[in-house]
């Protein structure tokens, strides 16, 4: 298993709009095609107006493939063009569980 880590940084005063889209938009179209979300965070304590959500994926392969088929989606497509509105940067990671990790 891989954890795929994304941070988003949202624009000031748009973090109450951009969390209202995914959830009552994005995760709809998110889930069914990538799977395993593992959790979605908001920063309270150090750099603010952050959003994380970390989601499975087997391996590389698995996670092009559903990252692929979600940017091919025409709901998708259409909902990005709202939520990259609120989005002032992104950071991307992709995290490989240690043989002592609970989560594997």
């Amino acid at each position: 298993m891989i954890v795929e880590e994304r941070i988003y940084k949202i624009k000031a005063g748009r973090l109450a709009r951009y969390m209202q889209l995914v959830r009552e938009e994005g995760l709809a179209i998110q889930q069914p095609i990538l799977g395993n979300l593992i959790g979605y965070f908001q920063t309270e304590i150090g750099p603010l107006n952050h959003v994380v959500h970390l989601w499975g994926y087997r391996d590389l392969n698995d996670r092009a493939e559903r990252r692929e088929r979600l940017a091919a989606d025409p709901a998708w497509q259409a909902f990005t063009v709202k939520l990259t509105e609120n989005i002032d940067g992104l950071e991307n990671r992709i995290l490989v569980p240690t043989d002592f990790s609970p989560l594997r």
